[in-house]
């Protein structure tokens, strides 16, 4: 995922994203690959405490240099979009993990990335919240949102398109469903 992601770059083979070679990109050019071409969603959420889930959001704009108006419009129809308008005052500890987990969601979304790296979204939410999360990733994907979910649990994997099973960095199977 780090690779995809653009947070490390391998140390062999090629990655291409975008028609770009990423291990000849230099520091910068990752940077903004990361903040306009990809969004990403963690199981344990990375939202900012002390933030509003409206100032959470509104994050990646800040560095994208997005203006501040703007960026509160953005921000507040994706969260309007996961579900939580009524929430955009709220703090992550005035929320439930199923909503930290849309405001995360929300977050990635914001700068309209062309590929979402979702790592276990599920896996610190109780079934239904998961499971209303996964709802979400399917909506979003029919929309034509690319998604690309890590998960270790079977159950959320058949909710996929696609599964690719990878075992010691091998490609084990690739199964679209």
């Amino acid at each position: 995922l780090n690779i995809l992601g653009c947070l490390d770059v391998s140390t062999a083979g090629s990655y291409e994203l975008n028609g770009q070679e990423v291990s000849e990109m230099d520091d910068d050019a990752l940077a903004h690959i990361r903040n306009r071409e990809i969004g990403f969603v963690f199981q344990s959420f990375h939202l900012l405490a002390k933030n509003s889930a409206l100032s959470n959001v509104m994050l990646p704009m800040k560095y994208a240099g997005v203006k501040e108006s703007e960026a509160i419009r953005r921000a507040e129809s994706v969260l309007d979009k996961v579900g939580l308008s009524d929430r955009i005052k709220h703090s992550p500890a005035e929320l439930s993990g199923g909503q930290q987990q849309r405001v995360a969601i929300a977050r990635a979304l914001v700068n309209n990335p062309s590929i979402i790296f979702a790592d276990e979204p599920t896996g610190n939410l109780d079934s239904q919240t998961g499971e209303d999360v996964m709802n979400l990733f399917k909506e979003l994907n029919d929309q034509g949102q690319t998604i690309i979910l890590i998960t270790h649990e079977e159950d959320i994997a058949r909710q996929s398109k696609r599964i690719i099973n990878i075992k010691d960095g091998l490609i084990e199977s690739d199964l679209n469903i």
